[in-house]
């Protein structure tokens, strides 16, 4: 059995429209201590990250605590919206989830998001076998991966938890089978 543990970023700072380096807010730097608390009594012998600085930053105080060093794996990272800022993401982000085809010119659909985040799970599957992992991650990549697992989760579900940051979804492996799924609200507990 492989149990992995995919961590949404903390709130990031939103003045910075660059997806790769967008750093946490002061609220986001704060509450990546819920996500050291919530993973100090799990026995990770792993750290993995989506490139992106908010992701990175969210665990490494964890990872620091154990001595961990976080491997990037480029095909976790957020999906590409478009070149430019999108101001109604709420309508983008509703027209994906309802058609997982539909894309900007310069972006990604949700299908392409998916497939390259079950491709970098399937690959660390296969690598850390038998272990417990945390991934850092983003909230349309890892949604990307619960609809993998779960139909049900779709514009409604990931709506519901859009704000919030961090958030953790705890996946159990039996080789490449997942056999349980639970989601945590680390501001509330389960």
């Amino acid at each position: 059995m492989m149990t992995i543990y995919f961590v949404r970023h903390a709130e990031p700072n939103y003045e910075n429209h660059d997806d790769r380096t967008r750093e946490l807010s002061p609220k986001g730097m704060r509450d990546r201590k819920l996500v050291t608390k919530f993973l100090s009594d799990k026995q990770v012998d792993a750290v993995l990250s989506s490139p992106y600085k908010r992701a990175v930053d969210t665990v490494s105080e964890f990872a620091e605590s154990r001595n961990l060093a976080i491997r990037i794996v480029e095909d976790f990272r957020e999906r590409r919206i478009d070149s430019e800022w999108i101001e109604d993401f709420s309508s983008f982000s509703r027209a994906q989830w309802e058609d997982f085809d539909y894309k900007l010119s310069d972006g990604e659909c949700l299908r392409e998001v998916q497939e390259r985040n079950i491709r970098a799970l399937n690959c660390v599957l296969e690598e850390y076998q038998d272990r417990t992992i945390a991934v850092g991650s983003h909230g349309t990549a890892l949604g990307t991966i619960v609809n993998y697992y779960d139909k049900r989760f779709g514009y409604q579900e990931f709506d519901r938890i859009r704000a919030l940051m961090p958030w953790i979804v705890r996946l159990t492996f039996d080789g490449k089978s997942c056999v349980d799924m639970e989601q945590y609200n680390l501001f509330l507990g389960k």
